[in-house]
């Protein structure tokens, strides 16, 4: 996925990417073994769940040409309300330990999510050539 957005305003392709950077910082925080969220600054944990929570907004509003793309786009969007709602709970945490990004990583709403953006971003690819 390449990121796209103008202006600090996140497009669907900068969208995707951001909820695709957010489960790789997810698996990296995971694997330290963190009990406690050390680091509440810009490049935390926080930061990035925070970023994706925005993503997830912004994958809501899309509206793609086409039939397909459509319809498959309303399946992302009730994938994206589902991980939303995971997010959501993590970021209500006083602290975000390793193993509750752990178990997030394992979510089969945040997988769903993460497999819709995947196919998506191909199918796009493919239709813009």
């Amino acid at each position: 996925m390449s990121s796209s957005s103008t202006a600090g305003v996140m497009d669907l392709d900068g969208a995707m990417e951001a909820v695709e950077e957010t489960y790789e910082f997810m698996l990296a925080y995971a694997a330290q073994g963190r009990r406690t969220e050390e680091d509440k600054s810009s490049a935390g944990i926080r930061s990035y769940l925070q970023r994706a929570e925005g993503a997830l907004a912004v994958i809501a509003a899309a509206q793609l040409p086409g039939d397909a793309a459509q319809k498959f786009l309303d399946v992302v969007r009730g994938d994206a309300v589902k991980a939303g709602a995971a997010l959501h709970l993590v970021l209500a945490q006083p602290n975000i330990s390793s193993q509750l990004v752990d178990n997030l990583n394992a979510s089969i709403h945040l997988r769903a999510l993460l497999t819709d953006l995947f196919l998506l971003d191909e199918a796009l690819k493919i239709s813009a050539s």
